[in-house]
């Protein structure tokens, strides 16, 4: 019995169909996939910990351990930072007259005496009205009833996060139990004869990922000591916000750098006034603090960990901020480290080929 022939083109059209329709049900699970893949990230990075600690104890145990040492690590920071920072963010919000006063009675004097520019006067009353209207015009809270719609909403809103909050850490629990057990599936499901390059190439780009994340981590909290400290030194009020920001954002190269002096200038004009000394002062500030990273902190901690020299990092940076904004610039440099190992393979593989060697049947120009 003769079976009857699939037109190639049908067959073609239907892989095409699957493809689009499975990429449309990704879409739109993609809500129920973030925390899934935010699970799996974590359960990632703290799987070495776990892995060490259970061979002194139960993995359930050393999962439960890790989570109270985070816990409480964190509610120690807590204790220790929200009254400073309370007292910071205080003494941000008491700048408002000082900038209006900064702004009428030097910025606005030498604008006016140097150049053809009159700028107005500003009053604080005015300042507070026009926010006021603002949050009028965007938020629509003109009364008591829409304010409190207004906090329900966001009420709503919270209570989905909190949501979320609760089920990644129970999802990363599961993550780690099982962890061992699926990385052997996954193992056994590789075909055999590409089996070991594929463990070979998953375990370098796995090495290259844990050493920029330790590094990085490393990084980012001296970097933040150290400008931390030095503005606090100076005497600017809100030293240790902008100290904390600059080190956290320095995961991305050179946004910390750029956040922390621009908003350390600003601050230190609003408390001092045009005092160049303590703006000088600043400035210095962020030179050491970026030569310490650079020359410091980067190549004893993280050094050649995903080999990139620095003009590539600028580039992978630009294009992760070009192709997909903010996020693409924070997984910037962890997707080029996996890049670079993949080149490498693919470079060692391509020094054993026939056409590299110099083959007579390889040889294009004679």
């Amino acid at each position: 019995m003769q079976v009857a022939r699939v037109d190639p083109f049908f067959k073609r059209l239907a892989i095409v169909v699957a493809i689009i329709i499975a990429l449309y049900i990704l879409y739109l699970l993609i809500p129920v996939i973030v925390p899934f893949f935010s699970a799996f990230i974590l359960a990632y990075l703290f799987n070495p910990i776990v892995t060490k600690m259970s061979r002194i104890m139960p993995r359930w145990l050393a999962i439960i351990f890790v989570y109270a040492a985070l816990i409480l690590g964190f509610g120690i920071l807590l204790w220790w930072l929200l009254p400073t920072l309370w007292h910071q963010i205080q003494a941000a919000i008491e700048y408002m007259p000082r900038m209006v006063q900064w702004y009428n009675e030097d910025f606005r004097t030498w604008i006016n005496g140097f150049s053809q520019f009159n700028l107005p006067a500003l009053d604080t009353q005015v300042v507070s009205n026009t926010f006021i209207e603002y949050l009028n015009k965007n938020y629509n809270v003109e009364d008591a009833q829409s304010f409190v719609q207004q906090v329900l909403s966001s009420g709503m809103m919270v209570i989905n996060n909190a949501g979320l909050v609760v089920l990644v850490p129970i999802l990363m629990f599961y993550f780690l139990f099982n962890w061992d057990e699926r990385i052997k599936t996954w193992r056994e499901a590789l075909p055999a004869g590409s089996k070991d390059k594929i463990i070979e190439i998953t375990h370098d780009c796995d090495e290259a990922l844990m050493a920029f994340v330790k590094g990085q981590l490393l990084v980012m909290i001296l970097l933040g000591v150290v400008y931390a400290v030095q503005l606090q030194l100076i005497g600017l009020e809100l030293g240790l916000i902008i100290g904390m920001v600059a080190g956290v954002a320095s995961f991305v190269p050179y946004l910390g750098f750029g956040i922390g002096f621009i908003a350390a200038i600003i601050a230190g004009f609003f408390q001092f006034g045009v005092d160049w000394v303590k703006i000088g002062l600043i400035v210095g500030a962020f030179v050491v603090g970026q030569a310490v990273e650079g020359y410091v902190l980067q190549p004893l901690l993280l050094g050649d960990k995903i080999g990139l020299s620095p003009l590539w990092v600028i580039f992978a940076v630009l294009a992760g901020a070009g192709l997909m904004g903010f996020v693409g610039m924070l997984i910037a440099l962890p997707v080029s480290a996996i890049l670079n190992v993949l080149f490498n393979h693919a470079y060692a593989a391509y020094t054993q080929t026939n056409f590299y060697k110099g083959r007579k049947q390889y040889q294009l120009f004679k």
